[in-house]
């Protein structure tokens, strides 16, 4: 098993776990242990219809898992949950990216493997959104 898989499948491990213990008291120490900052990216794809763009972006955001910051990696389109109207599920697909730190964060900003992802996807998006934050 490759290093970047290791790393993907012991963060679905990781928040798997962490969204089993919703619910109970212990939910908020389960959820301390998962790196503190949190790097969760919204995209709208210029041709929402198309599945050929859609899987090229997904694709492209898996291969983000490689870069050696990132801690945990998940990669999301709208769940069909019910409509509220707090609920946007107008983006195509989403990426939540886990990092040790904010250092992390800028330093995978700048690493080859997103700057090549950014320059073979960029085409196929009209919008992102990115929302970063860190546990309190």
């Amino acid at each position: 098993m490759s290093d970047s898989s290791r790393r993907q499948f012991l963060a679905g491990a990781a928040t798997l776990s962490a969204a089993a213990a919703i619910g109970t008291a212990q939910a908020a120490e389960d959820c301390s242990s998962l790196p503190p900052v949190v790097h969760k990216v919204y995209f709208w794809l210029k041709n929402p219809d198309s599945k050929e763009d859609r899987e090229q972006l997904i694709a492209g955001l898996k291969s983000l898992g490689a870069i050696e910051q990132v801690k945990g990696i998940h990669i999301g389109v709208p769940a069909s949950t019910e409509q509220r109207e707090v609920v946007d599920n107008s983006y195509q697909v989403s990426e939540l990216l886990l990092f040790n730190s904010a250092a992390d964060q800028d330093a995978y900003q700048v690493d080859p493997i997103h700057l090549k992802f950014v320059e073979q996807c960029s085409h196929l998006w009209s919008k992102v959104v990115v929302y970063d934050s860190i546990a309190v």
